[in-house]
């Protein structure tokens, strides 16, 4: 018997969500020759007592990297475009305090 060629095989990122309303989290690699087998082998380790509602398969060949410092950090202030939210009560502060001394301004010169 003659064993032929191995298939070439591709790198998987598996990703996985425990619950409904989770996020996908990154849980592993695996290497398979084709997408059908990645699918089975990620089930088959990732999820083989039941951990998992959901799993992402993802050849790492279509994983795309933003390493360009001008696209992640943008000059500009855009702090209220982040995920915690816009931080109010600096600027909150310097209002109150630019008025207090309008007012104290105004009580002295009257």
């Amino acid at each position: 018997m003659t064993v032929g060629p191995h298939p070439p095989m591709a790198i998987y990122e598996v990703f996985q969500q425990a619950r409904e309303g989770d996020p996908m989290t990154h849980v592993g690699s695996l290497n398979a020759p084709d997408d059908e087998l990645a699918l089975q082998y990620a089930r088959d380790v990732f999820s083989r007592r039941y951990e998992a509602l959901r799993l992402w398969v993802v050849p790492r060949a279509s994983v795309q990297t933003i390493d360009d410092l001008d696209l992640l950090r943008p000059p500009f202030d855009r702090s209220y475009r982040r995920p915690d939210g816009y931080n109010v009560v600096p600027k909150l502060r310097a209002i109150k305090a630019r008025v207090a001394g309008t007012q104290q301004e105004a009580e002295v010169a009257g």
